[in-house]
């Protein structure tokens, strides 16, 4: 596989990340971040779609002394604790409707709209119908974490999915599904390459320019186990066309080139599969002799009625496109169970090219992910003779195979070179041995409804011009002419 880090092309920046772990589900990613905020000196940037100040950072029982466990008493007592600490929070406008529909108290969001140290600004620098959709969470420019996890209610889970997990409830007390996610915390100057992206989304959103801020400390969180050192990172970004500023598709060339250069094994995880361009690229390959295996891990179906109507129908109208191209079989779309058989929701978003590639951020493979709304991911890409970092890609892909499948890293390796280097063999072959699993999302047609959902793009647009008239067309055929004088 030929270098995927392009600067201009694939990546804004490559850097150098001196340590970089890979956090799967939010137990222990709130765990690391709450530890890490702990120690910041001068700086905190909290860059995401959504915060609710509301949830608990560890809700298992775990305590960092006696600091509060619920977010927005948190961040406030790191305020009160050190006079120079600046914290800033970025979230999505349209979010902030969110906070109110939920029951969420807007004290601490209307506090921080006006307090001296606490800087929280909605970010509505976006075209209609986008989102703000990147998480980033910067420490003194000296840590970073980067990927698909929100700071909101519903993402706490640990990695046994467990049914019933007495942490996994709201503020208000409702049990919530289990959540599959994951983000990678990072030092060095690629820590401070994702602090200028944080400050560069601070400017576009209030017209305000930030400067670092120097310290010599290091907030890299307790217990959190250093995956791997010293290694170039990639950072790339989507963010559409808005005023003056171009269109941003750094993801997108990425996502596209991973997939034209992998030669044995593909492994995807994602919340959504409705990206055309990724589809046909993956029909490409999987039409070739010798292509590779794509291995697609989704959720059973999408959260509330308007979001499964049109991601689901994509979903299965681009299934047909792939399997119809997939003629030796090597294409499977899974989603994971638990042990009493509950679907795992998988909100996380990585991809795993053989031994050489690990791409994990904010995009999903969606059409909006590709240049629609503003997300950020970051890529790690060995290269030959590097064999040690190789091996350490295979072993952080099979750790994730064993979570779904209920066994151990170990016995998924060992299935794997059991059945040729195949995947698909290996989780076909572990599947039958616990209640854990990963089962084939099913094929099915498409009702009539769902046929008018998947032609259009409305719920998921690749670009900002012409959203108005695509949703004007949508609602004429599906209601009727009564619509045309709203529209």
């Amino acid at each position: 596989m030929h270098d995927i880090l392009k600067e201009g092309e694939t990546c804004w920046r490559i850097a150098k990340a001196e340590r970089l772990s890979i956090i799967v589900d939010a137990a222990d990613f709130f765990r690391s971040a709450k530890s890490a905020m702990i120690k910041a000196q001068r700086s905190i940037y909290l860059i995401g779609w959504d915060f609710d100040t509301r949830i608990r950072l560890e809700p298992d029982g775990e305590k960092h002394g006696e600091w509060p466990d619920q977010l927005g008493s948190f961040i406030n007592a790191l305020a009160r604790r050190n006079d120079d600490l600046d914290v800033r929070i970025l979230k999505w406008d349209i979010g902030l409707i969110n906070s109110f529909t939920r029951g969420e108290t807007p004290f601490y969001l209307l506090k921080w709209i006006f307090d001296k140290r606490i800087h929280l600004k909605l970010d509505g620098a976006h075209p209609g119908m986008s989102a703000h959709h990147m998480k980033l969470l910067v420490i003194d420019d000296r840590v970073a974490f980067c990927g698909g996890i929100d700071m909101t209610v519903g993402r706490w889970d640990t990695r046994d999915h467990a049914e019933n997990a007495p942490g996994r409830r709201s503020p208000m007390g409702f049990a919530q599904e289990p959540w599959h996610d994951a983000t990678t915390c990072l030092s060095g100057p690629a820590a401070a390459a994702l602090g200028e992206v944080a400050r560069r989304r601070w400017k576009l959103a209030t017209d305000e320019d930030l400067e670092p801020k120097e310290c010599d400390g290091d907030p890299w969180p307790d217990g959190l186990e250093v995956g791997f050192e010293d290694v170039d990172i990639g950072i790339a970004r989507t963010a559409p066309e808005y005023d003056d500023r171009k269109q941003i598709v750094e993801i997108e060339t990425a996502k596209l080139a991973i997939i034209a250069a992998v030669k044995k094994t593909l492994y995807v995880e994602s919340q959504y599969f409705a990206s055309r361009r990724v589809a046909e690229a993956m029909a490409e390959r999987l039409k070739e002799e010798d292509g590779p295996e794509i291995v697609l891990i989704n959720p059973e179906g999408c959260e509330g009625y308007l979001e499964a109507k049109a991601m689901d129908s994509a979903r299965i109208r681009l299934m047909k496109l792939v399997q119809d191209a997939d003629r030796f079989g090597r294409f499977r779309l899974y989603y994971p169970v638990n042990d009493a058989r509950t679907p795992i929701y998988v909100h996380a978003k990585m991809m795993f090219a053989d031994d050489r590639v690990i791409k994990i951020g904010s995009a999903n493979l969606n059409n909006r992910s590709m240049g629609y709304d503003t997300e950020c991911d970051v890529i790690l890409s060995a290269q030959e003779g590097q064999d040690v970092l190789r091996e350490k890609i295979i072993a952080t892909r099979d750790d994730l195979l064993a979570e779904h499948l209920g066994c151990s890293p170990e016995e998924v390796s060992e299935a794997i070179a059991a059945h040729g280097g195949s995947l698909i063999g290996a989780i076909e072959a572990l599947n039958a041995k616990t209640g854990r699993g990963l089962l084939p999302v099913p094929m099915r047609d498409l009702t009539a409804d769902e046929e008018i959902f998947a032609e259009s793009d409305i719920a998921d647009p690749e670009r900002p011009s012409g959203v108005r008239y695509r949703a004007s067309r949508f609602l004429k055929h599906r209601f009727g002419h009564k619509l045309k004088a709203a529209i």
